[in-house]
């Protein structure tokens, strides 16, 4: 399993995490699925998608990437929208199944990652908790 380095591993202040520690030899991968976003969300969970999308941008940007370490779980808040498989056949319970941010999707979903100011997103917003 490919370890992400400089990837952040959760949203500061929460405990949502964006990677896993090690892989999971007994029962293998967690499948990535695709989860429907309701609106009426918590804004803890939107702010933890949006850190995400941040996070995937800032370190991948249009490249195709290697799920390697990624969560699974918080992959798939994104799956099927602004995160797509980049490779067919694709494997949903393979570490080394390789997607892509779908651009276009993800600049109407998460506008604020794509600003200017996008470098210098706020990791510690915690107005709305």
């Amino acid at each position: 399993m490919l370890k992400h380095r400089g990837f952040p591993g959760r949203l500061p202040g929460s405990d949502f995490q964006f990677v896993i520690r090690r892989a999971n030899h007994k029962e293998g991968p967690s499948p990535i699925i695709e989860r429907k976003r309701f609106p009426d969300r918590r804004p803890a969970d939107r702010r933890a998608d949006t850190a995400f999308m941040a996070a995937l941008w800032s370190h991948f940007g249009e490249d195709p990437f290697e799920r390697g370490n990624l969560d699974a779980g918080r992959l798939s808040w994104l799956f099927g929208r602004e995160v797509v498989p980049a490779e067919q056949p694709f494997d949903p319970k393979s570490y080394e199944a390789m997607l892509r941010i779908d651009v276009a999707a993800a600049r109407v979903s998460f506008p604020e990652v794509f600003a200017d100011e996008a470098e210098t997103f706020d990791w510690d917003d915690e107005d709305d908790e």
